[in-house]
């Protein structure tokens, strides 16, 4: 047993013989209860969802998690009873993706979805090249982890499936990234030629070869297309050259404005709140958390007195419901300052665009000053929510 978690269950174990219980199935609740809120806190990038049930004096336990971790203590505490159980507990991959556990996202976006169905609200989205974990699979769709983190659902012609080398071979060969908002790829070297298929801004296809005008790429599922030179950057190059300052942040926001707003959109094809914020990031050079209620939680807290003081260009702006005596804080809603004269931030509310934090000014926005919360720092701020792709191309 590992160290640490042979201390967590000396612990676990100390404070809950430390309780008088009704009876057993009360303990086992609050152990569940305890692992959740250690292990797992947030369903969108953790599962650890289990059901226990009493037959014939035996305890069946049913469910699905991807930590391996605290299912373990959790196993060892009812042994540590000699509790009678039968393990039913999907410890997510399993044999249902098989040796195919990785993906790779082959169209120019992928929608992924809260549940396995088209008719699914939209929790997030993938652009082309994107590596993803396959954990799941239920009919056409495949539950997928995205390098954010966020686990969720996308149906079968959205990805190609790989098996570890295969994927490995994929995050290693050459990459291109597209740098323009929308664009194609095709099937020769002319643009004029047949198309092979849309392409938006950061997406990513394997390099092959160029010329004057064109780089010859392959996709995750091996077509072969052609994307104009002009539109597209050696994507290492582009990492090791890119510079996140704050005015680099304000550049590639500003690049977005007018795209529409849609729930669950990180692409130039629509795209809500955060992922706006995500997207300016990612451009950037860093992968941060996919909704605003993560956001918050990232970065160096500033401008705590609310007064719109001691803000930088590039710090994340955050709107919501202020606690009460009777609820938590309920954030909403995000944005990016821009540290300008008019106190302008820029985000994604009906379409990307500016507003104001001054009445004076003809962008004001009551609304949102109303509901600010508060602001986070992610520039130059070392957060393990906050990945530097710089850093992990050298892992």
């Amino acid at each position: 047993m590992k160290p640490l978690k042979h201390l967590f269950l000396i612990v676990l174990l100390i404070s809950l013989s430390c309780k008088k219980e009704n009876n057993s199935t009360d303990e086992l609740t609050n152990i569940y209860a305890t692992l959740k809120t250690t292990y797992a806190p947030d369903k969108r990038v953790e599962l650890f969802d289990i059901n226990f049930e009493q037959v014939d004096n035996q305890l069946i336990l049913e469910g699905e998690t991807t930590s391996k971790e605290a299912f373990s203590i959790l196993l060892d505490s009812l042994k540590n009873r000699n509790v009678k159980f039968t393990n039913n507990v999907r410890i997510l991959p399993d044999d249902v993706v098989g040796l195919q556990q990785y993906a790779v996202a082959r169209n120019s976006v992928i929608n992924i979805r809260s549940n396995p169905k088209h008719s699914a609200e939209l929790g997030t989205q993938g652009l082309l090249g994107m590596s993803v974990k396959v954990l799941d699979k239920k009919g056409d769709f495949y539950r997928i982890q995205t390098p954010d983190k966020y686990i969720s659902w996308v149906d079968r012609g959205g990805i190609q499936l790989m098996n570890k080398n295969e994927f490995d071979t994929w995050n290693d060969t050459k990459k291109i990234m597209f740098t323009k908002n929308f664009g194609y790829t095709y099937i020769d070297k002319s643009k004029d030629s047949q198309i092979v298929s849309d392409i938006t801004l950061g997406g990513l296809l394997q390099y092959i070869s160029e010329d004057n005008d064109f780089y010859e790429v392959k996709y995750p599922d091996n077509r072969i297309a052609f994307l104009k030179k002009n539109e597209a950057v050696m994507y290492n190059s582009w990492l090791e050259s890119v510079v996140a300052s704050k005015e680099n942040i304000e550049t590639a926001a500003k690049t977005m404005t007018g795209f529409p707003y849609l729930w669950g959109g990180t692409s130039s094809k629509g795209i809500d709140c955060s992922g706006f914020t995500k997207m300016v990031y990612l451009m950037n050079g860093f992968i941060i958390p996919r909704d605003a209620s993560q956001q918050i939680n990232a970065g160096k807290t500033v401008d705590k007195d609310l007064k719109f003081e001691g803000l930088e260009k590039g710090d994340l702006m955050f709107f919501g419901k202020k606690a009460t005596a009777d609820a938590k804080q309920r954030v909403t809603h995000v944005g990016i300052w821009l540290g300008n004269d008019k106190m302008e931030f820029i985000h994604s509310a009906g379409n990307v665009h500016l507003s104001s934090m001054n009445a004076d000014e003809a962008n004001y926005d009551e609304f949102n000053k109303n509901r600010y919360l508060g602001s986070q720092r992610y520039l130059g701020i070392e957060d393990k929510m906050i990945v530097d792709l710089k850093e992990k191309i050298k892992l």
